[in-house]
């Protein structure tokens, strides 16, 4: 069995295809924290003009640490939005690299039984035994990918949870110490 040019042409269009797709896609996400990181650092420099201003017009000790106590949840808040809006942009991203592993997966698949049929069809007389290992060797493949696709998606799953209980809990604490 061989492949002609028009085949082998088209495999390295799907390569280079691809590789363009998983390029754009971590630079959108590149650029998404980019400008998450860009906002944030403007957020801090004006909070921190803000907050200053307010400390330096205290009358007294006690209205600054009344002050500061003030400042503490807004800027707990917004750590735990930034990060949260980090995580989120990583999520994201993670799940379309995945979709775009899972969709190659699914055409190299699809190209294998093809091949596996063809080769089947044209291999010598006494051969099943060696195709049948092949198939078997292929099944595996599939079984351990899908596996793995699924215990990915269940740790995903758990981070989510996490991310969500923690932000819930900062959240709750820094209500309480007010």
């Amino acid at each position: 069995m061989s492949i002609n040019p028009e085949q082998f042409a088209a495999a390295n269009k799907a390569a280079v295809d691809s590789l363009l797709s998983v390029a754009n896609t971590a630079l959108a996400s590149a650029e998404r924290i980019a400008s998450l990181n860009l906002e944030t650092a403007r957020s801090v420099l004006e909070d921190s003009v803000s907050n200053a201003k307010a400390l330096m017009g205290a009358k007294d000790p006690q209205e600054a640490l009344s002050i500061q106590a003030s400042l503490a949840q807004p800027s707990v808040e917004k750590a735990v939005a930034y990060s949260k809006s980090v995580y989120e942009i990583s999520t994201e991203t993670q799940e379309q690299l995945a979709k775009m592993v899972e969709a190659q997966f699914g055409d190299f698949q699809k190209n294998v039984a093809s091949m596996l049929e063809k080769a089947a069809k044209s291999a010598p007389a006494g051969s099943d035994v060696a195709v049948a290992a092949v198939q078997s060797a292929i099944a595996a493949a599939n079984s351990a990918f899908d596996n793995m696709r699924k215990t990915a998606k269940q740790v995903t799953e758990m981070a989510q949870t996490n991310m969500a209980a923690a932000t819930s809990a900062t959240a709750k604490a820094v209500k309480k110490s007010k």
